[in-house]
């Protein structure tokens, strides 16, 4: 039904747990899904092995040895076993809502889904062999739990082939994930938030992968505006094309699966974003606007 595709951090201390946690929640999935680990980092053919998934060890990377995303998902798109795909973050755990609400979406064209995600702090393994295990996680969540908000998104499940060019960003910076969705929307997918049909579960970390490669000032401060990030908002465009979980045109709502219902400030991100979605109805309206001036 859908195959997954993550790019592991090394397998060390806490991170090793918590990616652990998440790769062995996709597998309980049913139906049960296609997973790949893509890279060579510490522990990644081990877990694989270890998990019964799939291993995609080389992948292109930068000249500090970052991964490059273009390069990811055209190893993942050429290895799919699935015409559905789910890029999602390696720390990330998914439960028994998940799936449901991708057979829901249906085959009516090109999409892509992704909703915003719950911070949680996960220090142990959890055993998954318990049943009670996600009702006591969705408790956790309802007890310490919170809603990280729009600019937080996860994981993205798409048609495959959505973005027939994807640029060389870098995995773990800023910015490539927006373009995602901006590039989404001009291409006529659907674009789905999900956020209130799927509990995305981020365990809480450190930002290890800030000061891979780079030393003094310029790493400590990589992920959001160092080097590669700024390399990232220069291949995303700038402003204009960074969009977020708040430019979908979809939504799950408690009426289901529906168009983004109408409000003011839905409206004002559709203007501003116009002559990005919509260049040619943008031309001629701005031609017409000058031309009575």
């Amino acid at each position: 039904m859908l195959t997954f595709f993550t790019v592991p951090k090394p397998f060390r201390g806490h991170i090793g747990i918590i990616q652990r946690n998440a790769i062995r929640s996709w597998t309980r999935l049913r139906p049960e899904c296609d997973i790949l680990l893509c890279g060579d980092d510490e522990g990644t053919a081990q877990v694989a092995a270890e998990l019964g998934v799939r291993h995609i060890p080389e992948i292109a990377r930068n000249d500090i040895g970052s991964p490059l995303l273009d390069a990811v998902f055209a190893a993942a798109q050429e290895a799919c076993r699935h015409t559905t795909l789910a890029y999602v973050n390696a720390d990330i755990i998914l439960l028994s809502d998940f799936l449901p609400a991708i057979q829901s979406v249906g085959k009516k064209g090109p999409f892509l889904v992704l909703g915003e995600r719950w911070d949680l702090d996960v220090d142990e393994a959890i055993d998954f062999a318990r049943p009670e295990w996600e009702a006591e996680l969705r408790d956790r969540i309802a007890k310490h739990g919170s809603l990280h908000g729009y600019k937080g998104v996860d994981y993205y499940v798409f048609s495959r082939h959505l973005w027939p060019r994807i640029p060389p960003f870098v995995i773990g910076r800023k910015y490539y994930d927006r373009w995602l969705i901006a590039q989404a929307r001009v291409l006529g997918a659907r674009v789905i938030d999900a956020t209130e049909r799927v509990t995305c579960v981020h365990q809480n970390h450190e930002r290890t992968y800030a000061t891979v490669g780079l030393e003094g000032p310029e790493g400590e401060t990589n992920l959001r505006s160092g080097r590669e990030s700024r390399r990232n908002r220069k291949l995303a465009g700038g402003k204009p094309y960074l969009f977020s979980v708040r430019d979908s045109n979809w939504v799950f709502d408690e009426h289901g699966l529906r168009r983004a219902p109408w409000s003011l400030e839905r409206t004002r991100r559709y203007l501003r974003a116009l002559p990005f979605l919509h260049p040619a109805v943008w031309r001629r309206f701005d031609r017409a606007y000058w031309g009575q001036r």
